[in-house]
């Protein structure tokens, strides 16, 4: 029995359903945080009834939010031991039809919402000089997308986030690192055409789609407690996609 507490932004779908999953299973308390799905958070919760598992919901991009999701957690579970920042949107458009919302939505979600959790879990780890901080990017962070210019700024952001942030905390015995996943099948997907995601694998030297547990078991290793000398890390789990 693990009693340490997870919370896991974007918890109950895609990538962040199955990162739930593999903690709960393995006797963590888990918190899997959602804004829109509550159907999805609420079938989930069911489903791993037997685990320690608790959904909340909060809009990550506001730092009141995060921070009342945060002191409910450490009020009423335990103090947060890791955070994985899972939370996410995608959009494909051209450069010049991005509009002002579609920007500040992007970036509030995938990279401020980052710097919000963090901001607000890390006292709790910082006074207990133990943590660990696991942030999901994605392989466009690292070399850009076309058509997805503010996705790949924010996912860009992510990958520098982490990098200062694990210089900073260190010395406080936390570990920050980052996750770029390549071509995974979620719901992010479903408007691509079977050409599409064929010519997808084609391009990727294990010349197959990648799946959510990919990338759960890579969140998984990087909390386990014999992995605390790995921090700063960009890890990219693509298939081979992006080397």
């Amino acid at each position: 029995m693990n009693t340490k507490t997870v919370l896991v932004t974007g918890g109950v779908r895609g990538i962040g359903k199955a990162i739930t999953e593999i903690f709960a299973k393995n006797g963590y308390n888990v918190i899997a945080n959602y804004i829109n799905s509550y159907d999805k958070a609420i079938a989930l919760k069911n489903d791993l009834s037997q685990y320690n598992i608790n959904i909340y919901k909060s809009d990550v991009s506001y730092y009141n939010d995060v921070k009342n999701m945060v002191e409910y957690i450490e009020n009423n579970i335990g103090g947060i031991d890791i955070l994985i920042n899972n939370a996410g949107i995608a959009q494909q458009k051209l450069f010049t039809d991005i509009s002002d919302d579609d920007w500040n939505k992007m970036i509030g979600v995938n990279l401020t919402g980052v710097f919000n959790c963090c901001k607000a879990v890390l006292p709790y780890m910082i006074k207990n000089k133990s943590g660990k901080i696991i942030n999901i990017s994605s392989m466009w962070g690292q070399v850009g997308a076309s058509c997805e210019v503010h996705y790949s700024a924010a996912k860009a952001g992510v990958i520098g986030l982490t990098k200062a942030l694990a210089k900073e905390v260190g010395l406080s015995g936390i570990s920050v690192n980052c996750i770029c996943p390549g071509v995974i099948s979620t719901d992010m997907m479903n408007g691509f055409s079977e050409d599409d995601i064929n010519a997808l694998k084609d391009e990727t030297p294990l010349q197959c789609i990648g799946s959510p547990k990919d990338i759960a078991d890579m969140v998984y290793f990087l909390a386990k407690d014999s992995t605390t000398f790995i921090t700063g890390q960009i890890i990219g789990v693509n298939g081979g996609m992006i080397i």
